[in-house]
């Protein structure tokens, strides 16, 4: 593949900067593209784009803008096989996830644009008629991660853009470029100014949080970057949905039938090599089934091709970044030192990329490090217990609450476990099927505001309500 430097789009236009931030294949550590370094006047340019385009496009018909947003799928779908191309050199995932990614992107967009924004009209006051609408708030400034980035854009995009915002989105500087090509592809789609898409380091995110032209920001990301944005986003009160870290805990009963569920658990912990808000991080399984459920699990990880996501048969793919690279091999080796023993994995990769294999711990103590932080990487300890009350304690003893999973052949059995959880979303004999149909909202520490579903959609709002007098 030959070098890639799509350019930011500010105001409908091609816009570069004097600075370029080299774009590294996790897989191979080859630099494979550039992306802009924007500066804090670009950002201003195109915060002022976005605030020219911000009346034309809310004074839009509403079935004018859900016709955009079903464009905006048919692009993604037209330039589909490039936008995977770009994605697996610099997000590191295999070719057949990074087409998934992009379809789903296209598939949620064209979704989220059947959504209609509710009016509710009361009479219930004498002489007095009240009808409520919810109107947009105006600029939306959005920070995606790297894990899913085109993906996690387009959950930004979709109801932003449905409900009457212009947005200025920043991609992380990890996984700018297929973010920058869609946003060059869609420059002929929406009106100039609608949607800007700028790149830059570690200071654009400040930028933006602070921007006083920005009335709300979407972020999803780090829990301890999520309340820096909270504490900077506080100077003019933007409005803000936080999507942030998890360390969610999937709870195996005794009833389960272990050959059945042991490849769908492996991989509600190892999607995307672990890089996954929402991926199972810790993992209790009752005494009786856990012998038979770890020798399963670890025969699927011996089973599971790592390795360059561009080569033929590989499932699972590097880190994404040196960064994390870093903080994951660190919780592996503490493991080791603590004497921890290892059902798979446990060692260090040799040759090039930033891999880590596929690890799962035995048991390890619930005080361990592995346990009690998020590893955001293919490492996930397996968790002995004898008593289910002490095991929903135990998951339910973190400072995050974003998901979690319970499996069982017994469906009423989960349920009841289910609800006893303290997270936004749980899943039962299943992992990771998120929907633009349901909201997805992290308590605790996971989160502030709500994404997908129709909350979702209101989040991207206010409320008006308008009294009017009438007949008695």
């Amino acid at each position: 593949m030959d070098m890639i430097r799509p350019s930011m789009t500010i105001d409908g236009a091609a816009t570069t900067a004097a600075t370029l931030i080299d774009v590294v294949n996790p897989a191979t550590e080859a630099v494979i593209g550039q992306a802009p370094d924007g500066t804090a006047e670009q950002l201003d340019e195109a915060v002022a784009a976005a605030r020219a385009a911000f009346p034309g496009w809310r004074d839009t018909p509403y079935a004018e803008r859900q016709a955009a947003l079903g464009r905006i799928a048919a692009v993604i779908l037209a330039n589909a096989d490039e936008l995977q191309q770009i994605l697996t050199a610099e997000q590191g995932k295999p070719l057949g996830d990074a087409l998934g990614e992009i379809q789903a992107a296209a598939w949620w967009i064209g979704e989220v644009a059947k959504n209609e924004l509710p009016v509710t009209i009361s009479d219930v006051m004498p002489g007095q008629r009240s009808t409520t609408r919810h109107v947009p708030l105006g600029v939306v400034g959005a920070i995606v991660p790297w894990n899913f980035p085109v993906l996690l854009a387009i959950w930004k995009i979709g109801p932003a853009l449905l409900t009457g915002n212009t947005l200025v989105l920043k991609p992380s500087p990890f996984t700018p470029l297929a973010t920058l090509r869609l946003a060059e592809l869609l420059r002929g789609v929406l009106p100039p100014g609608v949607l800007n898409v700028i790149t830059g380091g570690d200071a654009l995110g400040p930028w933006m949080t602070g921007h006083a032209g920005i009335d709300k920001i979407s972020f999803t990301g780090s829990t301890a970057t999520g309340r820096r944005v909270m504490a900077s986003a506080a100077a003019n009160l933007k409005r803000l949905t936080l999507e942030l870290g998890g360390n969610d805990a999937a709870i195996v009963l005794d009833d389960v039938d272990v050959d059945a569920i042991a490849e769908l658990l492996f991989w509600a912990a190892f999607k995307n090599s672990g890089q996954v808000c929402v991926a199972a991080k810790r993992i209790y399984v009752d005494a009786k089934v856990y012998a038979p459920l770890s020798a399963a699990l670890a025969r699927v990880a011996g089973e599971v091709a790592m390795g360059n996501g561009a080569d033929a048969g590989v499932a699972l793919g590097p880190v994404q970044n040196r960064a994390q690279f870093e903080r994951v091999k660190a919780l592996v080796a503490d493991s080791r030192a603590q004497g921890h023993r290892f059902l798979s994995g446990g060692g260090d990769w040799e040759g090039k990329g930033f891999f880590v294999p596929a690890t799962i711990v035995d048991n390890p103590p619930e005080q361990s490090r592995v346990v009690q932080e998020e590893a955001f990487g293919p490492v996930v300890p397996l968790l002995r217990f004898d008593d289910l009350d002490d095991a929903i304690a135990r998951a339910n003893a973190s400072e995050f609450g974003l998901a979690g999973s319970v499996w069982s052949s017994d469906p009423d059995r989960a349920a009841a476990v289910a609800a006893r959880l303290e997270t936004g979303t749980v899943w039962i004999n299943s992992a990771q099927n998120l929907t633009p149909y349901a909201a997805f909202a992290g308590q605790k520490q996971s989160g502030l505001g709500v994404e997908n579903g129709l909350d979702g959609l209101l989040e991207f709002t206010s409320p008006q309500t308008i009294h009017t007098a009438r007949a008695a």
